[in-house]
């Protein structure tokens, strides 16, 4: 349980940093966590969001997606974005060449 639980407070690290009306993708974070190739994990993670410093909104699917149901989430999350300028295609895409947080540094500092 150790390992898991510091694989996610390295993901919820990188997440924090995530600006406000930007969003990244599961598997940017990934990366930036250095879980390349382990998106799903972010899913896992985030799903288990400890506490409210952690903006899980911000995190969408390569698609510019919402992967949330709207039942279970997904339209808390669209207002979420919304709310903070993020703007949704009629087909409700985030336009990722707009909105895709490009960290300038590494988010870990290593």
């Amino acid at each position: 349980m150790g390992n898991k639980q510091s694989k996610w407070e390295t993901i919820y690290s990188v997440v924090k940093q995530i600006p406000e009306g930007k969003v990244a993708t599961y598997g940017q974070i990934a990366t930036l966590a250095g879980y390349y190739r382990q998106a799903r994990q972010v899913g896992y993670a985030l799903h288990a969001v400890p506490s409210d410093d952690i903006p899980w909104h911000r995190v969408i699917n390569a698609q510019g997606k919402i992967s949330l149901n709207l039942t279970l989430g997904g339209a808390v999350q669209r207002k979420l974005l919304e709310s903070e300028g993020v703007v949704f295609t009629a087909a409700g895409v985030i336009p990722l060449r707009h909105y895709q947080w490009q960290p300038t540094i590494d988010p870990l500092g290593s």
